[in-house]
């Protein structure tokens, strides 16, 4: 250290002010902590700036313009219908600097000390911080590593700020590209093919490998985007992307090793996910790295040093904010001694497409791998009667069984509500639920619920708004 630098003394520093640090930094000044916060960009983190709000903004907005025809023919009358993406832009800023605020306010609410600037560890037990010519440095007693991650792309791909974009830079767009490309099997691409399918691109969705749903959510997922005339191509591995004379050429290597050249007018591509700790010292640390990159944490969220944590995107797992938000909570109620630990066992995953797709726990196909005497059961959303009265008949509700205990496996949904519907789902299989503990509360009615109700009494041909099985003759 240079002789008349001030070293400040903290309790906890955060590195990372994304949904995992912000809800650790919180829960942990609940507790009675001191917490200093450092992020280097917006708070919020790429999930409230440039990820999930963004794009959630535009899967609204695509789902509410989808809804006009039906809405028609109840009798609401409009003018000429038209999508302005300009104001959609607008729109988007405004919730996003909205909820920022709100963020920034929790903080401050929470006496949560936020300092602006890039962090580094200079040792076990300090951090330098810098800030344009600023450089601050810190003495901690914990510290929480929540530096999130980013998106990284093969090299054979052009990008431009035009026409050859990245998945966060098509929610910048201006206007609606007339044939956009979409590369990926994520729920990135999906949203992405389906928005602007619907608010009036024609959409071509290349498909580097299978998807990684149930088989049933996967057939009928093809069904959905044969209807919304999205074209699909499978087995296509992305050779090059580039632009020429006003136009995207995208060339692509097919399963046979067939050569394939596809023209649109834009062109996006879902990124792979790998965490951000390049910059942040830890080669001045005791910590241990995965193979992929990723830093080995504890079920607390807590590195080889006691001291220090780790959580969200710079940890094992899905690259999601629902495990970041999660581990953060944890580790910061380890810090305070509390009995607590993380289980991503049943993560519930989310497609905000038209019709939206969410699950969580086994496939049938994984619950048959692993063992069990697998019993399935599907109730068609056509059946329920709110949803022919909102006019969302489209999917259905799976339910995966073991038919020896009726232990609940998995639960697998494609239709209106399902990001709402899989948080039974997911509370049943995290207390180990049976068919019965589904089966006896009472629903609301009408309600999209009741397809998780007769989902469920479908595994034992119970389910009265689903065709009957067929009985074996009295001998």
């Amino acid at each position: 250290m240079v002789v008349g630098e001030i070293m400040e003394e903290k309790d906890i520093i955060v590195i990372g002010g994304g949904p995992g640090g912000y809800h650790a930094a919180i829960r942990a000044a609940s507790l009675g902590r001191q917490v200093t916060l450092i992020e280097r960009e917006d708070m919020g983190g790429t999930c409230l700036n440039k990820g999930c709000i963004p794009s959630k903004v535009f899967t609204h907005f695509a789902q509410e313009l989808k809804k006009t025809k039906h809405l028609q023919e109840m009798g609401m009358q409009f003018g000429g219908l038209e999508t302005n993406l300009s104001s959609l832009q607008q729109y988007k800023n405004k919730k996003i600097t909205q909820l920022r605020l709100g963020v920034e306010s929790l903080c401050k609410a929470n006496q949560v000390e936020i300092i602006k600037g890039s962090a580094s560890f200079l040792s076990e037990s300090r951090v330098g911080v810098e800030n344009g010519h600023e450089f601050s440095l810190f003495n901690f007693k914990e510290a929480i590593v929540a530096t999130g991650g980013d998106f990284h792309y093969q090299d054979s791909i052009e990008f431009d700020d035009a026409c050859i974009l990245k998945e966060r830079d098509v929610y910048q767009l201006g206007e609606i590209p007339e044939e956009l490309i979409v590369y990926g099997t994520d729920y990135i691409s999906l949203e992405i093919a389906s928005v602007f399918s619907i608010i009036g691109s024609r959409v071509t969705l290349l498909l580097n490998e299978e998807f990684a749903f149930d088989s049933a959510i996967t057939k009928e997922l093809f069904r959905q985007l044969k209807k919304q005339k999205i074209n699909v191509i499978k087995n296509s591995v992305l050779r090059s992307a580039s632009k020429r004379d006003g136009h995207v050429i995208v060339n692509l290597e097919k399963e046979t090793g067939e050569a394939v050249s596809i023209e649109g007018s834009h062109f996006v591509v879902s990124g792979q996910v790998k965490p951000n700790l390049t910059d942040i010292g830890l080669d001045r640390l005791r910590v241990e790295l995965t193979e992929e990159g990723y830093i080995q944490t504890d079920q607390e969220g807590r590195t080889p040093i006691p001291h220090i944590w780790a959580i969200g995107d710079a940890t094992e797992g899905p690259s999601l904010a629902v495990k970041a938000i999660k581990q953060g909570k944890v580790a910061a109620e380890a810090m305070a001694g509390l009995p607590v630990e993380v289980d991503l066992q049943f993560v519930p995953m989310v497609v905000q497409m038209s019709p939206p797709i969410a699950y969580a726990g086994l496939t049938e196909e994984e619950a048959r791998a692993e063992g069990y005497s697998v019993a399935v059961s599907e109730n068609p959303v056509r059946g329920n009667g709110y949803a022919q009265l909102i006019d969302e008949k489209d999917g259905f509700v799976k339910v995966v069984s073991d038919s020896e205990t009726d232990l609940i496996l998995g639960i697998h949904i494609i239709g209106m509500g399902a990001a709402e519907l899989i948080t039974s789902g997911v509370l049943g299989l995290e207390m180990a639920a049976r068919d019965e503990d589904f089966r006896f509360p009472l629903y609301p009615h009408p309600s999209m619920n009741e397809s998780i109700l007769e989902a469920v009494e479908g595994l034992k041909g119970d389910a009265v708004h689903m065709p009957p099985r067929i009985k074996e003759p009295a001998r």
